[in-house]
């Protein structure tokens, strides 16, 4: 099954475009995880368990699993085999480096982990995204318009009559018609409406805490192959001295009230 049919498919199932972003910081988790002999899978298998019937997969930010080493690596292994084969799973590592270091990580979260997607960083050109492109059932999601303050350092200069942003999406495209999309943040409108009108599949971050307009987001969205991150927003709903089952409460409240903002005919 190609990546699009999955997406499609999962999106339908749940109704939904939310995918909940697993960035968990052992420091934030509720106390009441402290007492497993690995708090952050357990955080994370209770998460899954909250959100599962209200989104249409997982995002999981390699930094958070990293931090922790030899450990870390093992629970992105155990949550990443925790969520149902019926999600989408995407692998936020932001990655972009030549051909044969680009194979070595394609082979890593792609052919050994199982990945559905993966971030990557666009910026090294083709031979930097290409290998991950050969797994012609796997995604690729690139760095076209970020979220983050320091986007408009590089991504917005003028080159000739475009903006930088712009030709790396433009370029990137003829790469793959099948397996490329863009990451763009909730806060560019008129960036979403363009992309989305082409049909083009988007991972959207920058609603729940860091707070986007959801109302001009929803407005400016075509089609239905987009996905929209939350990540402290969702997993962090619970009190830090709740109890397990509280916390999952939570969780999956905070995940229907967000699917009802941002909710669209699926």
């Amino acid at each position: 099954m190609t990546y699009k049919k999955k997406l499609e498919k999962a999106v339908k199932s749940v109704k939904s475009n939310l995918v909940t972003g697993l960035d968990t910081d052992i420091l934030k988790i509720p106390v009441c995880f402290l007492k497993y002999k690995n708090p952050v899978l357990a955080f994370n298998k209770n998460i899954i368990e909250a959100t599962y019937e209200y989104c249409a997969g997982y995002k999981l930010n390699l930094a958070f699993y990293e931090a922790a080493g030899l450990k870390g690596m093992k629970v992105l292994e155990e949550t990443l085999n925790y969520i149902p084969s019926d999600r989408i799973t995407i692998c936020d590592a932001k990655r972009g480096d030549i051909g044969n270091t680009a194979e070595m990580y394609a082979r890593a979260y792609f052919d050994n982990m199982n990945f559905d997607a993966i971030t990557l960083s666009p910026y090294m050109g083709y031979d930097s995204v290409s290998p991950f492109l050969e797994r012609k059932d796997k995604f690729v999601y690139l760095l076209v318009r970020t979220s983050n303050k320091g986007a408009d350092d590089f991504q917005n200069l003028k080159t000739g009559n475009k903006k930088l942003f712009e030709i790396v999406a433009e370029k990137s495209l003829k790469w793959s018609k099948d397996c490329i999309g863009f990451v763009i943040g909730a806060n560019h409108a008129k960036e979403i409406k363009k992309y989305s009108s082409k049909n083009i599949p988007l991972l959207i971050p920058g609603i729940g805490a860091q707070g986007h307009d959801t109302d001009e987001l929803k407005k400016n969205l075509k089609g239905n192959l987009h996905l929209i991150n939350a990540s402290r927003a969702v997993i962090y709903a619970g009190g830090k001295n709740d109890r397990t089952g509280i916390v999952k409460k939570k969780v999956t409240d905070a995940c229907i009230k967000l699917n009802n903002e941002i909710s669209f005919s699926v």
